[in-house]
């Protein structure tokens, strides 16, 4: 059986971005996110977390504190019929002050790790695939992973280094749009 999925990232995209935020109470549902998780849930997509996660190796809080963060934002999507397949994170950043975590690694996005480990560990068909973020390492994540990407357009993006990889091939502003435009 074909599975795909939706490679989501979290801050910004799935939530109200926060920075650096592992305090569950914070954690809210961004603008559209449950419109569009549910119409790409109902095509049959699977929803999957993949986020960049610095602050463990910047020391802002340990890798532990993302298990609450996972549970919150599972209870948030639950509360709305929406299961989530899979949540992937990097704990890694080259520049970071701990230093088992102060490493260049595969799965920090630009780079395509946390996609491809969840394909293998899911069974998801890549190329069927799509990722959703809103940055363009986001993008370039994707396309380097095989499947084709969505920029959300909000705003948090501010290098505009457009190279082929980090071109997206939509932009919306929130996830229901991105979910119109997939489908």
């Amino acid at each position: 059986m074909l599975r795909r999925a939706v490679f989501l990232d979290k801050d910004g995209t799935v939530v109200v971005n926060v920075p650096y935020n592992v305090d569950p109470d914070q954690i809210r549902l961004a603008f559209g996110a449950v419109a569009g998780l549910t119409a790409l849930h109902e095509a049959g997509f699977e929803l999957v977390i993949v986020s960049n996660q610095s602050g463990v190796a910047r020391g802002l809080f340990t890798e532990e504190a993302l298990a609450a963060v996972e549970r919150r934002l599972r209870d948030l999507l639950a509360d709305e019929g929406l299961p989530l397949a899979g949540f992937y994170y990097c704990p890694h950043h080259p520049q970071g002050s701990v230093g088992r975590y102060a490493v260049v690694c595969d799965c920090r996005k630009p780079a395509p790790g946390m996609l491809l480990r969840a394909a293998r560990e899911l069974d998801l068909v890549l190329a069927s695939s799509w990722m959703i973020g809103d940055l363009l390492d986001d993008v370039e994540a994707g396309h380097r992973a095989g499947c084709p990407a969505v920029l959300i357009d909000n705003g948090y993006e501010k290098e505009w280094r457009l190279t082929p990889q980090r071109q997206p091939d939509y932009k919306a502003a929130d996830l229901a749009e991105a979910a119109r435009q997939i489908l």
